[in-house]
């Protein structure tokens, strides 16, 4: 029978005392798998913490968003606003509208649309509603949010030719928001409706009020592009046609005419002209920017904050969208 060597024993220099060298091994090898499997737990617990993370950032938003109210009715009213005669007078009135021109309108009112801007929810409910008959296109919701004081006509694309963009933000101004300034809402949303079936019938709105009216802080952003693009681009071809100065001051009118039709408000069309004319003055000092475009673009867009009221229609169950279409036409305004 042979038997396996004795483990050597090595002394220690120093006169240190002496450990078998398989020993020693096999704790420095316990030790590195310890630390090896500490900092795979670490690297492991930093990973949940990421996915943790990135499934809070973009789910949670998610979950906060709000469906579009189910379509009971012509008009659908979330806040009590309207009375039961207001909701029932503006039923009957749409309805003998679709009787007679085959086109839908509907009302919506909702608390608020935060954290999305109302364009973005009222184009998710237009698509969500499909108000309008199918391939024709024929409809316009009429989208209010009470608390963030803001509202929308989101037109369908077949209407967009009588329903433009222009009209739409002329109605708001001029009929609706007057009225919700003041605190009649009911009267604000029946004058509205009815200014946008006599639109749709062709007859056109009265020419507009020249007063100066320095309208809302909100409608100068969409004026920025317009000015500096005008100001550069057309301003250079007219400088270039008509002089410096004629050229300048040309370009500064036509913005102001431009700024008047997409706003409706004379003192902002003013200071937009204003703008534009010393811009393009100007713009011969600084060469790099001549000939260049500094437009911008903006696009209007769904769904919004928290809100759990019922809703309240007149004419529920029986009431429903013909399948139209919708590409985003219409205006917003606010009071």
């Amino acid at each position: 029978m042979r038997f396996a060597p004795p483990t050597a024993v090595i002394p220690r220099a120093g006169g240190e005392s002496s450990t078998p060298r398989l020993l020693r091994i096999t704790l420095a090898s316990l030790e590195y798998w310890v630390a090896r499997s500490s900092r795979a737990m670490t690297r492991s617990v930093w990973r949940a913490a990421i996915v943790a993370a990135l499934f809070l950032a973009f789910v949670v938003p998610a979950s906060a968003d709000v469906a579009v109210p189910q379509l009971t009715g012509r008009v659908v009213d979330q806040t009590g606003t309207l009375s039961s005669g207001d909701i029932a007078a503006l039923t009957q009135k749409l309805r003998e509208f679709e009787t007679r021109k085959g086109s839908q309108i509907a009302v919506l009112i909702v608390p608020t649309t935060d954290p999305e801007t109302i364009e973005q929810f009222s184009i998710r409910v237009a698509e969500a509603w499909k108000i309008g008959r199918k391939k024709v296109d024929d409809g316009a919701i009429l989208v209010v949010a009470k608390n963030d004081r803001h509202l929308r006509i989101e037109v369908g694309y077949g209407l967009e030719g009588a329903l433009t963009d222009v009209t739409s933000r002329r109605i708001i101004d001029e009929v609706i928001t007057p009225k919700f300034r003041g605190g009649d809402f009911a009267g604000g949303i029946s004058a509205g409706v009815d200014r946008m079936m006599r639109v749709v019938d062709g007859e056109p709105l009265p020419v507009p009020s020249r007063s100066v009216n320095f309208g809302n802080l909100d409608d100068i952003g969409p004026l920025l592009p317009v000015t500096l693009f005008g100001s550069l681009i057309i301003g250079g071809f007219l400088r270039t046609l008509l002089g410096r100065l004629l050229g300048s001051a040309a370009t500064g009118s036509l913005i102001a005419v431009l700024a008047l039709l997409l706003i409706g408000s004379t003192g902002i069309a003013l200071l937009a002209g204003i703008a534009g004319f010393l811009l393009s003055f100007i713009a011969d000092l600084f060469p790099a920017s001549t000939g260049r475009s500094g437009g911008g673009s903006w696009s209007s867009g769904s769904s919004s904050g928290g809100w759990s009221s019922g809703s309240s229609s007149s004419d529920s169950g029986s009431f429903s969208g013909g399948g139209g279409s919708f590409g985003g036409g219409g205006a917003s305004g606010s009071w």
